[in-house]
């Protein structure tokens, strides 16, 4: 299965995110905020990143611009999950490839994942 990053630096919602996909058989790697979250890819290629959009040291905004600007990380799809961010997503659709706005509904953001995982996002 997929290597998947979840930056979010709300502790427990990143580790119930990652519970969902390690139970869907991927592979999680969660990050407290972008900035982290930037750093970690660059160690390990994810398939997917899923981000928050308000978190400190770097929003997930500036790490979406961050990875569109690198050309090894520009293709890795992104989706975004916001408490009241989610329309400054929508307006940027070379950003951010899906947005959830939370409190999300877990098959519909694990179908999501899988649609593009499978090339289809």
């Amino acid at each position: 299965m997929a290597l998947i990053l979840v930056a979010d630096d709300e502790y427990f919602l990143a580790v119930m995110l990652a519970d969902m996909l390690e139970d869907e058989g991927h592979e999680v790697q969660t990050a407290p905020n972008g900035q982290a979250a930037l750093a970690l890819m660059r160690e390990a290629r994810p398939a997917l990143l899923i981000t928050d959009f308000m978190m400190p040291i770097m929003t997930g905004l500036e790490l979406a611009e961050a990875m569109h600007a690198d050309a090894a990380l520009a293709d890795i799809p992104i989706i975004l999950v916001s408490g009241a961010q989610g329309g400054i997503a929508r307006e940027k659709p070379e950003l951010f490839q899906a947005v959830f706005d939370k409190p999300y509904q877990r098959d519909g953001l694990l179908a999501e994942v899988e649609r593009m995982l499978n090339g289809k996002g």
